[in-house]
């Protein structure tokens, strides 16, 4: 039921959620690999865990030709992918250049794609299974990021295309949709309120989940642990799923806030 002994290979690794899930599945025993494109926090990362750090683009097919070979010859297989490697793509339609609209895609979809798709002969050997990091935003558009949620949208219809192809092949694919997450990147998001406003950090986070019915944002271990469900055999049914993480956020009927702020 656990992750002992299992080689795991998070994308995104050196900070929020992707080193979150590294932490989570070195208490369960796992042998892990980490990627990402800054490989000083995925050294440091990697110390701690005993784990494989290799620094690269998660979306690029040469970059994963390269890494494939490492990680066979230290671990041998692959049982499972948390492709958590990710970007923002600010701005409304008219304001993204084609250059930041490639990047988001590519940082939002082109790594999940890529990761996928290398890992996919292994992870059809061992009878793995993969989770993809999508967003809230994959469910609805928020105000002027536009190339995130197409980014995020397309996330979903990439899942729903690997679990219909490898399902049958006994690889399992399923999403995990969080709303707002304490990391260093949601951080950085909070800046304008901060400054709009005068808000501290945490003032920020309150004003941006006023109207969660949690009232609170996620912690990264709170995702990371329903991806370690995902990995594990306690989901064995669950298959092109997009689990929402998003302390209801998404239940709430817009149209009738007014009337909770009477």
């Amino acid at each position: 039921m656990s992750l002992r002994d299992k080689t795991i290979i998070v994308t995104g690794a050196g900070t929020g959620i992707g080193a979150a899930c590294v932490e989570r599945f070195t208490e369960e025993g796992a042998r892990l690999v980490l990627i990402g494109r800054r490989a000083a926090p995925l050294q440091a990362l990697a110390s701690r865990c005993d784990g494989l750090a290799l620094a690269g683009d998660a979306a690029s097919s040469a970059d994963w030709a390269d890494f494939m070979p490492h990680i066979m010859a230290r671990f041998g297989g692959v049982d499972g992918l948390v492709a958590c490697a990710g970007g923002l793509g600010e701005g409304a339609a008219e304001v993204v250049d084609d250059v930041s609209w490639h990047q988001a895609l590519q940082a939002n979809l082109g790594t999940a794609f890529a990761s996928a798709r290398a890992c996919l002969p292994a992870l059809r050997e061992s009878g793995g299974a993969m989770v993809l990091l999508a967003s809230i935003a994959a469910l609805a558009a928020g105000p002027e990021v536009c190339a995130y949620v197409t980014g995020k949208h397309a996330l979903l219809g990439l899942m729903r295309s690997l679990a219909v192809d490898y399902g049958p092949q006994g690889v399992r694919v399923n999403a995990v949709c969080p709303g707002w997450v304490r990391t260093p990147m949601a951080d950085a998001e909070m800046a304008p309120l901060m400054t709009r406003h005068g808000d501290s950090l945490e003032a920020a986070y309150r004003r941006v989940t006023a109207d969660v019915p949690l009232r609170r944002p996620a912690e990264a271990h709170e995702i990371a642990a329903i991806c370690r469900f995902l990995l594990s055999t306690e989901s064995s049914i669950i298959h092109g799923a997009a689990i929402v993480a998003d302390g209801g956020s998404s239940i709430v009927d817009v149209p009738t806030l007014a009337f909770s702020h009477l």
